[in-house]
């Protein structure tokens, strides 16, 4: 079998590279739809199916995520979709939070930061098939306070987009920015602990606290997890946890499923898909924990 390449961890085959790639574009893809980054597929697809260190992983999983919020943020902020004030302000804390969970990562065994991992994904697939399923049983009231979706934005924070799966524009009010900006702190040290990103904390925080409708958190937090992922990402790589050659791969795949994904995130709904997201994420979440015990 042809070897592309070969590390001390990692043996890539022209196969293998196949599948990545391929693993790399529907990882992109789900990252920009839903805003998470892609992180909780691709640790545990790297720790399961390659062997990779679970350090190793979230090193390449950051470095991904960087390339998700790289590819899709400035597209999103171009068409107002995301909401660059709101982001700039959490982005501040999250950042923060990232370098301490990177920090915190490098002191503890590998065995515990799997285990935090799979137990992390078990609310995280509850709360997204919870929210899928409201929305499609009484439609998009995730926005927020009935009525506010037709209010015209007046605040600093407040914002608008028009939005193609329904034709029209969305004014939204932002509200509990301090609250918001304190959960980012540890939604930063998620992701650079356990490198899912911290999307998985920013898109409920934006949508329910914050009262932006979903597809604006999606776009925001897209923008959000790259500058955080960045800070910790930088952390693993002097620490030496970083493949680049798997991260290379990954990435080329990523790159192309992000430009799907956003048209994806304008033309539909998302609600179907995260509740099938929301059911993959529980299988993960068992097949890591049952690794772990």
């Amino acid at each position: 079998m042809l070897i592309l390449f070969k590390t001390p961890m990692f043996e890539l085959h022209l196969i293998n590279f196949s599948l990545l790639v391929t693993f790399g574009f529907f990882i992109g893809v789900l990252g920009s739809v839903m805003g998470v980054g892609g992180g909780i597929f691709i640790v545990p697809a790297l720790v399961l199916a390659l062997g990779i260190p679970i350090h190793q992983a979230i090193a390449v999983s950051l470095v991904a995520i960087v390339a998700t919020s790289s590819a899709v943020a400035s597209v999103n902020v171009e068409r107002g979709l995301a909401n660059m004030r709101l982001g700039v302000t959490l982005e501040v804390t999250t950042a923060l939070g990232s370098i301490a969970g990177a920090l915190v990562s490098g002191l503890l065994a590998p065995n515990i930061v799997q285990f935090l991992f799979s137990v992390t994904l078990f609310p995280v697939a509850f709360s997204m098939f919870i929210k899928g399923r409201r929305v499609l049983k009484h439609g998009d009231t995730l926005r927020g306070p009935a009525g506010m979706a037709a209010e015209t934005p007046g605040g600093v924070f407040d914002s608008e987009f028009f939005d193609p799966a329904i034709n029209s524009r969305t004014a939204y009010r932002i509200k509990n920015i301090a609250p918001a900006s304190f959960i980012s702190f540890f939604a930063g040290g998620l992701s650079g602990l356990l490198g899912l990103g911290g999307g998985i904390i920013q898109v409920p925080v934006m949508n329910l606290l914050c009262g932006m409708p979903i597809k604006a958190a999606a776009a925001t937090s897209n923008f959000l997890i790259g500058v955080s992922a960045a800070a910790s990402a930088f952390i693993y790589f002097r620490k030496g946890y970083l493949i680049p050659e798997l991260a290379a791969v990954i990435v080329i795949g990523v790159l192309l499923g992000s430009f799907t994904g956003i048209y994806i995130l304008y033309k539909t709904r998302s609600e179907k898909i995260q509740i099938a997201f929301s059911a993959l994420v529980l299988v993960v979440a068992v097949m890591m924990l049952k690794r772990t015990l």
